[in-house]
């Protein structure tokens, strides 16, 4: 409404101080969009649903399939046929992108453009508000595919720029898009098998060495480390990793699927962009800000990499998860996004308290993984104190999904996993053989609550199963006592059938 517009209001009521009032809502939805316009930055307060529609309609208006005497003589025309499909995509039909630039303008979708950019802004300062620097952080792209295409679709890039390279070193996660992105991409993955210390699954640096020098680094088309993983596996020692990528001039790609919510993943990304090299960092849309599956953000310390590679992508692109993204961030603000991810780090604190105070009354035990602050590895023992063996507690994970618990995994060693060729031993273990190490004690505070497990010792220098779940945003606490509810009158069950 322009000033116009407001005389001719002023005047068709005939009085000035009753439509200065009725106008003020309006005032105050423009200032909100100026000052997100000019800002570019999530605004402090979220948005209520009726002002991001009010904003949806108005980029929407500006697609020329919602122009009113548009005649559309192209194959391609931005026409909807069900009203309902139409309503679900407010009115955004052309996508993003054009044929050569996901990130190009539409000149028959400029609302759809802005859109786009206005969201990849949003995000860039949601990656910073979660602990990336802006060095780290320098620039990002929303892309309209889950989280293991948008991982190929780097290698790819990073295979086209680096000309003979085939090769991908890659410290092993027992996640098969994690491993598929490599071979999807036609590439071959040089697995690195982890190492233990103490409880935790690491990074083994001197083999991932040894394979530079065997393979040569011109024929290596990148390291690829994953950060956010399935406990008793770590994040990977990125920041070493990224000085052995600065050293060899390889580049370096970083899986953060569920990374932003953790202020360990991203202080890892910004200490390795700062000391050693990092090409890209991908992580979900769906896993970190609780949208439905199907957006992935790639973030580069380049800005210069970001315009590459939103030029690499091929066709244009679905608006779908992006629309998502941006409602999303608008209705949080930066207040509600970083409540939650604070909500989220008190909630893993009270889990694991929960889990030492079940282990006195259950069967369980607590592996120590101070360096994942996400997902958590609960030890399953039979009455002795040994380790629980597969054909005791194979049921707990389908109990539990059948009283409404989603999520969990049991873990037994042993399983082999054959994804295209490769052979995966011990698969959900991250390593050929798990056998926890006794660490030095000496070396714990008094304060850490994970060795203050209940006859733990007889466990050590034996394969460990255990249960695996995590506490991820979103995660409410009342649900921490509700699960172990479950969990124990599980044990009950198995109890009393033996």
């Amino acid at each position: 409404m322009d000033d116009k517009n407001i005389v001719l209001l002023r005047k068709l009521l005939n009085n000035e101080t009753y439509s200065n009032k009725g106008l003020e809502s309006i005032r105050n939805r423009q200032n909100r969009l100026n000052s997100l316009l000019s800002q570019l930055y999530l605004p402090e307060q979220g948005w209520s649903d009726p002002d991001i529609l009010w904003l949806l309609d108005i980029f929407s208006s500006m697609d020329m399939n919602n122009q009113c005497g548009q005649i559309g003589v192209g194959e391609r025309e931005g026409r909807i046929a069900n009203q309902l499909v139409s309503q679900r995509n407010y009115g955004f039909a052309h996508g993003i992108g054009r044929s050569g630039d996901i990130a190009e303008n539409q000149p028959k979708a400029v609302g759809s453009s802005l859109l786009y950019k206005l969201a990849n802004k949003l995000v860039l300062s949601s990656l910073r508000l979660a602990g990336a620097s802006k060095k780290a952080a320098s620039d990002c792209l929303i892309f309209p595919m889950a989280t293991g295409m948008t991982l190929s679709l780097c290698l790819k890039y990073l295979a086209q720029k680096r000309k003979g390279s085939k090769y991908v070193i890659w410290p092993r996660i027992d996640q098969k898009s994690c491993f598929k992105a490599i071979t999807t991409a036609g590439l071959i993955p040089i697995i690195i098998e982890n190492i233990i210390q103490g409880d935790e699954i690491r990074t083994n640096i001197p083999a991932i060495l040894e394979n530079i020098s065997e393979l040569n680094p011109e024929n290596i088309v990148c390291i690829y480390t994953t950060t956010s993983c399935f406990a008793p596996r770590v994040p990977d020692r990125i920041v070493d990793v990224a000085k052995i990528c600065k050293d060899f001039n390889i580049p370096h790609l970083v899986n953060n699927a569920y990374g932003v919510q953790s202020s360990r993943c991203m202080g890892l990304i910004s200490e390795a962009s700062n000391q050693g090299r990092v090409d890209f960092f991908v992580q979900s849309t769906d896993k970190n800000y609780m949208v439905p599956v199907g957006g992935a953000i790639v973030a580069s310390p380049n800005k210069q990499e970001i315009t590459e590679i939103s030029r690499f992508y091929p066709g244009r692109a679905s608006s779908s998860p992006i629309i998502d993204v941006l409602i999303t961030l608008l209705s949080l603000g930066s207040n509600g996004f970083k409540n939650l991810l604070s909500e989220r780090k008190m909630n893993y604190i009270k889990m694991k308290q929960a889990i030492l105070e079940s282990s006195l009354i259950n069967p369980i035990f607590l592996l120590n993984t101070p360096n994942n602050d996400i997902s958590i590895a609960i030890g399953l023992k039979n009455n002795d104190n040994s380790s629980a063996k597969p054909n005791k507690f194979n049921e707990i994970g389908s109990m539990l999904y059948f009283r409404n618990v989603s999520g969990s995994r049991c873990v037994f060693p042993g399983n082999v996993n054959i994804i295209q060729g490769y052979e995966f031993k011990n698969w959900y273990q991250h390593i050929n053989l798990y056998i926890p190490n006794d660490l030095d004690k000496s070396k714990i505070s008094d304060g850490d609550l994970s060795f203050r497990t209940i006859n733990r010792a007889k466990l050590l220098g034996s394969p460990i199963s255990y249960l695996n779940v995590a506490v991820a945003i979103g995660f409410k606490e009342n649900e921490i006592e509700t699960f172990f509810r479950k969990l124990s009158g599980i044990f009950n069950s198995i109890s009393q059938e033996q």
